[in-house]
């Protein structure tokens, strides 16, 4: 493993790796070394690079959400295809904590502890993952995927509070909403290998979701604005095509969404 003990280095290191694997140990690696304080922030940094795609394996095929080909959870096949798209969502979400961790300079270190955290746990959720997609006969790669939440990213790369309303409250909460649904699917087709281990991700991803409510508001009161009301905007702004009902109400509130805040959304899913 890279000798180093500058987190913003580390953070750098775990985005451009091209190979998922490699990602996940450098992840887990540079993650314990964080918890063991061998990682810290350096006192002066340059600003942050422009962003840009974070590291994939050549073989992926990356097309636009429509033309992801949408096969059926009852065949061998069709599971695997969405066990691979789960997988995908698993590792961007690595690269999303950990772009968090690079790009957003100056803020206290629990905001830094919170999102290395999230790219630890999304790392395992990988594995997880990419364990139950080759006990299906196929691995990472083997389908086409789309770009949607890196591209979220780079729209918020200018914004902290805009990259904490809409990465982990729209687009991460929303796998609070569906995984319910999943699970139910997988286990009356008999996968419940898969259901368990989605049953691990929605238990862990409502503190990934928290984390982003908590930084959210933290950065509305530094910058003095109305929370509800900002987040309102940048929906409007962003995030329209991903505003879906049914919500996971109980889930949402868990994960620091208050009752207004879900009225709203509910009120602007139609």
């Amino acid at each position: 493993m890279p000798a180093v003990d500058d987190l913003l280095q580390a953070a750098q290191l775990c985005l451009v790796e091209a190979d998922p694997l490699r990602k996940v140990a450098l992840t887990q690696h540079f993650a314990a070394r964080f918890r063991a304080g061998g990682l810290k922030l350096p006192a002066q940094a340059s600003d942050p690079q422009p962003i840009r795609m974070p590291g994939r394996p050549p073989q992926l095929v990356l097309v636009h959400p429509r033309d992801v080909p949408r096969r059926g959870l009852g065949s061998p096949e069709g599971r695997a295809a969405f066990i691979h798209a789960i997988a995908h969502i698993e590792l961007n979400a690595i690269d999303l904590a950990w772009d968090a961790v690079y790009r957003f300079r100056g803020l206290p270190g629990s905001f830094y502890a919170d999102w290395v955290s999230c790219a630890d746990d999304e790392s395992r959720h990988f594995v997880l993952l990419r364990e139950r997609l080759r006990a299906h006969g196929h691995d990472y790669a083997d389908f086409p995927a789309h770009n949607g939440l890196w591209e979220m990213c780079e729209k918020t790369a200018h914004d902290g509070l805009a990259r904490m309303a809409l990465v982990p409250r729209v687009l991460e909460a929303r796998g609070l909403d569906v995984t319910p649904a999943m699970i139910g699917k997988l286990r009356s087709l008999g996968d419940d290998a898969t259901a368990d281990v989605l049953e691990v991700i929605l238990r862990e991803e409502v503190a990934h979701v928290a984390a982003g409510s908590r930084w959210y508001r933290w950065y509305c009161e530094r910058e003095g604005v109305e929370p509800r009301e900002r987040f309102k905007q940048l929906l409007g702004e962003y995030a329209h095509g991903y505003l879906r009902g049914p919500f996971n109400l109980e889930a949402r509130l868990l994960a620091g969404f208050d009752d207004e805040e879900l009225a709203d959304l509910v009120e602007q899913a139609g």
